[in-house]
């Protein structure tokens, strides 16, 4: 594939240079978030210095982390769902705008279009009922011809077939932690989702960057920091899909199938 290029910088949280833009989703940078640790490197300052647009799925500080963004710049655009763009404003950020499911915007060359999602949109959690509220988002992501699919945290829904077909799929393949709530992809369900957007390559995110302090060196949670992403991989093969899976360590440029590995 020629044209753009990726970088996953850790947790879900990608660059994608496409359209003579560059955007930033759920951008978590610093070497805590929360009573979570970062457990590998902090991304440089030049990963993220000339950030163009963020787009954020939702409101749980993983993802709507406020250090992060002001690393980017209270002036840099934001994207976030419906309901939650007073909220940030108060925040300090000045270019905040909201999106629903459905509803698109542009940013120079690029088109992004607001996707559903399956997940708890509370900023403090799906239990509590004070505090900021909005939906849950993924993301179609189109310029040149690339259609991208950033899926956010979120289960399998009903139309998710209607999607595709995308060139990459960004599908989160676990989490944090030493188990998964509700509103989240394993592996399998993970593979379950290229298939149902009919990913030509997927890149799996969301695993094997943050951790609780106090388990990050279990031997459950070791495995947990390295394995969803192959696991992931062996499904797909196992099911017989045509998805390249574009297995990356955090901090690492994507490598992207050139046209001709197509042919």
């Amino acid at each position: 594939m020629s044209g753009f290029s990726l970088r996953f910088l850790g947790h879900s949280t990608i660059r994608l240079d496409l359209g003579g833009r560059v955007v930033l989703t759920d951008p978590v940078l610093t070497a805590r978030v929360g009573g979570l640790v970062r457990v590998v490197p902090v991304p440089a300052p030049e990963s993220y210095a000339d950030v163009d647009l963020v787009l954020l799925s939702h409101l749980h500080g993983d993802h709507l982390h406020l250090p992060s963004l002001r690393l980017l710049g209270e002036d840099t655009r934001i994207v976030v769902p419906r309901g939650a763009g007073t909220w940030l404003r108060r925040k300090g950020f000045e270019r905040v705008e909201e999106i629903s499911p459905g509803e698109t915007l542009t940013d120079g060359g690029l088109t992004v279009t607001a996707t559903e999602a399956v997940h708890s949109g509370h900023r403090w959690g799906p239990r509590l009922t004070h505090g900021p509220q909005s939906p849950a988002l993924g993301h179609l992501i189109e310029s040149d011809g690339k259609r991208i699919y950033n899926a956010g945290d979120t289960d399998l829904f009903d139309g998710m077939h209607g999607l595709g077909p995308v060139d990459v799929a960004l599908l989160p393949v676990w989490g944090w932690g030493p188990n998964l709530g509700p509103g989240h992809l394993d592996p399998a369900r993970a593979a379950r989702a290229a298939g149902l957007v009919q990913a030509r390559a997927a890149v799996p995110v969301h695993w094997g960057t943050l951790a609780l302090p106090g388990v990050r060196r279990t031997a459950r949670m070791r495995r947990l920091l390295a394995d969803p992403p192959r696991v992931f991989a062996a499904e797909v093969k196992a099911a017989g899909g045509a998805t390249d899976v574009l297995f990356t360590e955090p901090g690492a440029d994507v490598a992207l199938p050139s046209p001709k590995d197509r042919a």
